[in-house]
């Protein structure tokens, strides 16, 4: 419908921005200014205690400094009655005194059907209710009391009963009400063999269905058999009902979430009830489908993060699933879920009834965030030993995050991502005791108090001396490079992370950006985080400045270069060492022929090391073509090592 010329411009003249909103609000005395028009108030669309709600009442706009809400009075009665933009100039144009233009004939003629049959839908109700207090309805009222369901309870949620013969049908149209009306409203319908029309509403306990302006437009049924066909009925869609636009209580818990209450989603009409008669009164439920984008819309406009309820069980799981997908694409700054999972096999009727009201206020305190259901989707149940499932983990959860459209939560989205995967895929091992005893010179010392309290022998200072010095040279080159080309990061994520590092510079530089891989600044999202000192420490060391992956900083193929092989030096000077110790830990009274061969070929890599490299500039050091540094002493240890064992080739039929 098309408005006149001038008419809004009329309706914002005769009303007062401050009668409209004040009827949802509590000014604040202290900080308004009437006469000029200047009103405060606690925020009608956030829980506050402080007055950050702005009106200025002559120029007809609100703000408020908390969310950021704003707009003028039709923006208003939009968000706070949550209806439609027509709706909204329909109840200002009431309370200004204005009469609604002429609307067009079709138009008028849906409207006047719509109200029709909302009448008809509030008898039907009416009568429903009665029908409960019959003899016919013991068997339901018996089962609303195991419930929990008192009489006022049931009053309250206007609960009735359709018996097994129906009786709707009759009833209305013997108070004149015509049977296609009746029909229409979908309490009815015709028979597919062209008999009389039927009540479509038989042996169920009736739960009316009410949108935002709080006229009934369906109904709900539960069957009493236990072998109906289906346990739960709700009206077929009519002018008045789109299931996949209707909350059940939308407008009650409307009301609840504007004075503070947590919105909360539940699967049907029981938790509901429960939920709100226990006093979480701003919940709401889809009505036989599952959450659509209309209804992620609709809950949004009430609360910036409703909490979704889940039914414990696989079912419940499910639908929380399909949800996430669903709400992807339509996130925006501000707007998300949460999601509350029940004990297995519970729902929150079942959890208020067994444990009580401060069990699921917990449950609800704890509700997690969308992007923590995600990876748990993805992640739980699953191993992930391989590169391959790895790979396939993270082309997964690409996929959705480029569902997303808002390029921030993208981001932010994908920063959270990187920073679950780190846990999942980080762990190093844990020192644990060992039952095993390792022989070293004839003394006995179990290797896990060697690694606890490591003995200065000549091994453990050969490996952590100049060796150690040597790691960290290189990896403050690895450091410094990525901080000159941040571009470069992405490409060696993988083998930052695999990374082993014992100062403590380097690791919160090495653990921070892996979590910024794809911040916009790096350096400037690190520093924010962990300060500037550690960074400084790094590009302070005199020997960076001539490396020339650092001097030419935001050359990508340089620092490719420079990253490629000083990550392949690391890791093969590394791999001398790890043998040592890895045969330190396996040495047992018995000799195993498998490790004396792996310790063999390690001596035939030393003595390829010492044989074809030539001295290197750091004087104690023997450099082998794969530009490995071996030390000296590592060489010894080597040496003292092998000597305590007989080296035998595995027999081929055994290995």
């Amino acid at each position: 419908m098309s408005l006149p010329p001038g008419f809004l411009d009329e309706l914002r003249t005769r009303l007062s921005l401050g009668q409209v909103v004040g009827r949802k609000v509590m000014w604040d005395q202290r900080k308004s200014n009437q006469g000029k028009g200047d009103l405060w108030a606690p925020c009608p669309f956030h829980q506050e205690k402080t007055a950050s709600f702005h009106v200025d009442d002559r120029k007809g706009f609100y703000y408020c400094f908390g969310c950021h809400a704003k707009g003028d009075a039709i923006s208003f009665v939009r968000e706070t009655e949550n209806v439609g933009f027509m709706e909204a100039i329909q109840i200002l144009a009431g309370e200004a005194g204005m009469p609604m233009p002429e609307r067009d004939p079709a138009a008028q003629q849906k409207a006047d059907e719509s109200g029709e049959l909302a009448e008809v839908m509030e008898q039907a109700v009416q009568h429903f209710r009665l029908n409960l207090q019959t003899a016919a309805a013991g068997e339901a009222r018996d089962y609303l009391e195991r419930r929990g369901l008192s009489t006022a309870a049931q009053a309250r949620w206007d609960i009735g009963f359709a018996p097994d013969n129906g009786g709707v049908l009759a009833a209305l149209t013997g108070k004149g009400v015509a049977q296609s009306l009746v029909i229409d409203a979908g309490l009815a319908a015709k028979s597919d063999r062209g008999g009389s029309p039927y009540d479509r509403f038989r042996g169920r306990i009736i739960f009316p269905i009410r949108d935002a302006r709080g006229r009934a437009i369906a109904l709900g049924g539960r069957a009493m058999d236990p072998n109906a066909r289906a346990k739960y009925l709700n009206s077929p869609e009519t002018l008045l009902f789109d299931k996949s636009r209707t909350l059940y209580n939308v407008r009650n818990a409307r009301e609840a979430a504007g004075k503070g209450q947590p919105l909360i989603v539940a699967e049907g009409y029981m938790d509901v009830i429960a939920l709100s008669e226990a006093g979480f009164q701003a919940t709401v439920a889809p009505l036989g489908t599952a959450v659509t984008e209309h209804h992620l819309r609709m809950l949004w406009r009430i609360s910036d993060e409703p909490i979704i309820a889940l039914d414990g069980d696989v079912a419940g799981l499910r639908a929380a699933m399909r949800t996430i997908d669903i709400a992807l694409p339509l996130l925006e700054a501000g707007k998300s879920l949460r999601f509350a999972l029940m004990p297995d096999g519970m729902d929150p009727d079942d959890v208020l009834k067994s444990k009580g009201r401060g069990a699921m206020q917990k449950l609800l305190d704890a509700a997690i965030p969308m992007v923590q259901l995600l990876w748990q989707r993805e992640t739980e149940g699953k191993t992930f030993d391989s590169p391959e499932r790895k790979a396939a983990l993270d082309k997964a959860l690409r996929e959705k995050i480029k569902l997303i459209e808002d390029p921030s939560i993208r981001a932010h989205y994908g920063q959270a991502i990187k920073d679950l995967r780190w846990g999942l895929f980080s762990t190093r091992k844990s020192t644990k005791p060992r039952q095993a005893r390792a022989t070293y010179g004839g003394r006995n010392q179990s290797a896990w108090e060697r690694d606890l309290h490591p003995v200065a022998t000549s091994k453990s200072s050969a490996l952590g001396t100049g060796a150690a010095a040597e790691d960290d040279l290189r990896i403050s080159a690895i450091l410094a490079t990525i901080f000159a080309t941040p571009a470069i990061l992405a490409e060696f994520d993988g083998a930052l992370e695999q990374m082993d590092t014992s100062n403590p510079d380097h690791l919160l530089l090495r653990d921070a950006l892996l979590r910024h891989v794809d911040a916009d600044d790096i350096t400037a999202a690190i520093t924010a985080e962990i300060g500037e000192g550690p960074l400084e420490n790094l590009m302070r060391q005199k020997h960076l400045t001539v490396i020339p992956s650092i001097r030419r900083a935001g050359d990508v193929d340089l620092a490719r270069a420079c990253l490629a092989e000083e990550f392949a030096k690391l890791a093969a000077r590394r791999g001398h060492p790890a043998e040592i110790r890895e045969g330190e830990e396996e040495i047992t009274g018995v000799t195993d022929e498998n490790l004396t061969w792996r310790l063999a070929r390690a001596a035939e890599s030393v003595d390829t090391t010492t044989k074809k490299a030539g001295k290197s500039d750091d004087g104690d050091f023997e450099t082998a073509q794969n530009g490995a540094k071996l030390s000296r002493e590592e060489r010894g240890s080597f040496s003292e090592l092998l000597s305590q064992i007989k080296i035998e080739k595995p027999n081929k039929r055994s290995s």
